[in-house]
């Protein structure tokens, strides 16, 4: 019998109804204007479509030129209910959304064996909306694809980076990096605190990124290290917070999308 993961998150973060889902993916991309080449990694903020939905259109458009060349996509996102050491792959087969089933690239385990940081762990996923906000957009863009979604708890960002190296691959790999920014602050502070954050990600400095500063910090340190090392450039495409897209200004969630080429 095959494990099928439906997400807890339809309804609450994206409409439930497939149409209504799509209508509302397509028209944040339709208000971008895409640039650039196609990225190899891309970080992409994970909060309800209406707040940073607009945000992660402006780096999903640009996949939409890996369409049938990317093959494959490794998601990373945060822990934001549990509370475990390392970082978690699930035992699902498939993980299902509105827009149908994404198979899980169950080969991606033997790839991570050595490290002894990683496990299967099912509890992690069960309501984790940092990987499956993600999910609709990528199949909007990129049509048919395997997912490696691995949830990160508590784990260096070497350790991120080495989890990373691993699964690298070439151009059939896409690497997606879940975070928003900075959390609950006033519009001015969050505008200042996020300056400061998008400025560490393209200088590739992830000891200037703090916990405040990003809740998806170590995977996007990992990254950040295991980008560096290939001598990849990175580019802020956005840079907004709830209070440009659709809530108050005096408290505030930061949202920014980079691409690494």
């Amino acid at each position: 019998m095959q494990l099928t993961r439906q997400p807890a998150v339809a309804g609450t973060f994206y409409p439930a109804d497939k149409h209504q889902l799509q209508s509302m993916i397509q028209s944040y991309l339709d208000h971008t204007t895409p640039t650039g080449g196609l990225p190899k990694a891309i970080i992409a903020p994970h909060a309800g479509y209406v707040y940073s939905g607009p945000v992660a259109a402006s780096i999903y458009a640009r996949l939409s030129q890996g369409r049938g060349r990317i093959s494959r996509v490794v998601l990373l996102g945060p822990d934001h209910r549990v509370g475990f050491r390392g970082c978690a792959l699930s035992n699902a087969l498939w993980f299902a959304t509105p827009l149908g089933e994404i198979p899980i690239d169950t080969d991606a385990a033997k790839l991570l064996a050595d490290l002894p940081f990683v496990h299967k762990l099912d509890l992690p996923h069960e309501q984790e909306h940092s990987l499956e906000v993600h999910l609709p957009f990528l199949q909007e863009v990129l049509g048919v694809f395997s997912l490696v979604p691995i949830v990160v708890g508590d784990a260096s960002p070497e350790e991120v980076a080495q989890l990373l190296d691993a699964l690298w691959g070439g151009d059939e790999t896409l690497i997606v990096i879940s975070s928003d920014l900075s959390h609950y602050h006033d519009y001015a502070t969050a505008r200042r605190m996020d300056k400061a954050t998008s400025e560490a990600i393209v200088a590739m400095r992830p000891e200037d990124i703090g916990f405040e500063d990003a809740c998806g910090r170590l995977p996007v340190s990992g990254l950040l290290i295991a980008a560096k090392k290939r001598g990849m450039k990175a580019e802020t495409i956005d840079l907004r917070n709830s209070g440009d897209t659709a809530g108050p200004k005096d408290r505030v969630v930061g949202y920014g999308a980079y691409a690494f080429e």
